[in-house]
């Protein structure tokens, strides 16, 4: 039986985490538009806020750096979309 690890509360065998420069861009990049999202859901972001746009035009921009340094071509037109959009928020508000 090979590593167990504990992953959202579920166990899971030989879950391949390495700490590569891509995984950490990823990681970081998923996390702040996740966190955006999930402010917005409970209330403490409006989608017109600076910090959501924000959060959203980084997160997203590095998510799509992260993917295009895998290979991941479609991700990188989803995050590159997705920043973009964010940025063009950003750009509208002022």
């Amino acid at each position: 039986m090979g590593k167990l690890y504990v992953l959202w509360g579920l166990i899971i065998q030989n879950l391949p985490l390495e700490l590569t420069f891509e995984n950490i861009i990823n990681t970081i990049g998923v996390s702040m538009v996740l966190l955006a999202f999930f402010l917005l859901m409970i209330g403490k972001l409006n989608p017109k806020d600076k910090i959501y746009l924000i959060l959203n035009f980084v997160g997203a921009g590095l998510s799509c750096y992260g993917s295009w340094l895998i290979n991941a071509i479609p991700f990188v037109v989803l995050e590159g979309t997705w920043s973009l959009v964010a940025l063009w928020g950003l750009l509208r508000k002022k």
